[in-house]
């Protein structure tokens, strides 16, 4: 995620600058950009990994304070029980942050933005923004979901494999 956080920054970075609209005046690129992008993606994406990594900072911040060790944790329920609803908030966490950016960026960039211009009270109400390098943020958009779909999986497994050794079925070495 870290990688594709400064990946992000140079996709994204200067998005704002060039985005342009018809009439290419300062004051309708930044209302048609403010409503073509609510939140950044750099943005989104920075709040999405720390809002997912703080249920499993509170379960390490935990332990750490108990001087719990790492053998500990399949061997009493409550530090194990603790462990596993972490990974289910995170869980829960992914899930709302993919869905959300769903609804912000959609899964394609489209080359033109059709910008409704109503609230600034010009002749005209809708105006063609052209959105610069589209189909690069498209491609990273896709990339963000994959790995989001990774991590939900990585969880699940997680979740499974100590399951799994609660109940006997692997050893734990």
């Amino acid at each position: 995620m870290f990688f594709l956080g400064v990946l992000g920054f140079a996709v994204y970075g200067n998005e704002a600058l060039h985005f342009s609209c018809d009439p290419d005046k300062r004051e309708v690129n930044l209302f048609c950009y403010n409503q073509f992008r609510p939140i950044t993606p750099q943005v989104f994406w920075a709040l999405q990994l720390v809002i997912v990594l703080v249920p499993g900072a509170f379960f390490h911040l935990y332990a750490a304070c108990k001087s719990i060790k790492q053998e500990d944790n399949l061997q009493k329920s409550f530090y194990t029980g603790f462990y596993m609803f972490s990974v289910f908030l995170r869980i829960i966490l992914e899930a709302v942050a993919f869905w959300l950016q769903i609804q912000l960026f959609g899964f394609k960039v489209n080359a033109i933005y059709m910008c409704d211009m109503g609230a600034l009270e010009k002749k005209f109400n809708v105006t063609r923004c052209m959105v610069p390098e589209h189909f690069e943020k498209t491609i990273f958009l896709i990339a963000m979901y994959t790995f989001t779909v990774i991590t939900v999986f990585l969880c699940v497994a997680e979740i499974f494999e100590i399951t799994c050794r609660r109940l006997g079925f692997l050893k734990t070495q």
